[in-house]
């Protein structure tokens, strides 16, 4: 009876080997120098904002770090569709604050809360631009010191436009994933992928700017390291 426990026990142990989850991790980069940034002048000539700077803030289209790693770039499992995880998730936020919306590269899942809040002083609004059937447009005026505002996507889609009608220089896109199989590149370039089970997957990297790449990468039982680089000429 105890050596067929013992067989039981190493069948189940040999079972969850098998099936263990790894991390997808990798770099993404970028060759060359991107176009000069935009500087909000709007804001500055705004009494609302233009104290809380002491230099006027600019956009952050391509986010670099000193070893010419690439922010904001969504890097998630294409054709992994149907395993959100979503709804059990906690609610992702997006704040209004200082005239920009913060952060303004955001991923989350389908199902997912997300809160959108206004740190300002003054009144926003929330317009939220969708292309996909199933994601509603949204237009909400949000006051200073009001709740956050909720939102919730039933489509994967990539880059939704969250804009503010009251101060036209405010944007944030926000991607919405049907998997947990994401993430995004901060701003030394580095992007991780959790828990991703043993299999053949090819991984995209979405930057709103320099577009889409892909890579074929196979995971075992042990992280696996994919990198990406984007080129400027």
């Amino acid at each position: 009876m105890k050596a067929f426990s013992v067989l039981v026990l190493m069948a189940a142990l040999a079972v969850q080997t098998a099936v263990r989850a790894a991390d997808i991790i990798g770099t993404i980069t970028l060759d060359g120098t991107p176009p000069p940034e935009v500087p909000y002048t709007p804001l500055m000539n705004d009494p609302n904002f233009s104290k809380m700077y002491t230099s006027t803030p600019t956009t952050h289209f391509y986010v670099v770090g000193p070893n010419h790693g690439l922010g904001d770039v969504v890097v998630f499992l294409k054709n992994v569709t149907g395993k959100s995880t979503g709804a059990s998730q906690p609610p992702a936020l997006l704040d209004q604050k200082g005239g920009l919306y913060r952060p303004q590269i955001l991923a989350i899942q389908t199902g997912q809360k997300l809160l959108v809040r206004n740190s300002d002083k003054c009144i926003h609004n929330v317009h939220v631009i969708t292309t996909v059937a199933g994601n509603p447009e949204h237009n909400n005026v949000q006051m200073p010191g009001s709740p956050d505002l909720t939102f919730t996507f039933l489509k994967p889609e990539m880059f939704i436009t969250f804009k503010c009608d009251v101060h036209p220089w405010m944007f944030a896109w926000v991607s919405v994933m049907d998997s947990p199989y994401y993430g995004v590149s901060d701003k030394t370039g580095k992007f991780v992928i959790k828990n991703v089970p043993p299999g053949h997957y090819t991984v995209e990297a979405d930057h709103r700017k320099l577009g889409v790449q892909t890579k074929e990468v196979d995971v075992k039982d042990s992280d696996v390291t994919v990198n990406f680089t984007y080129h400027i000429k």
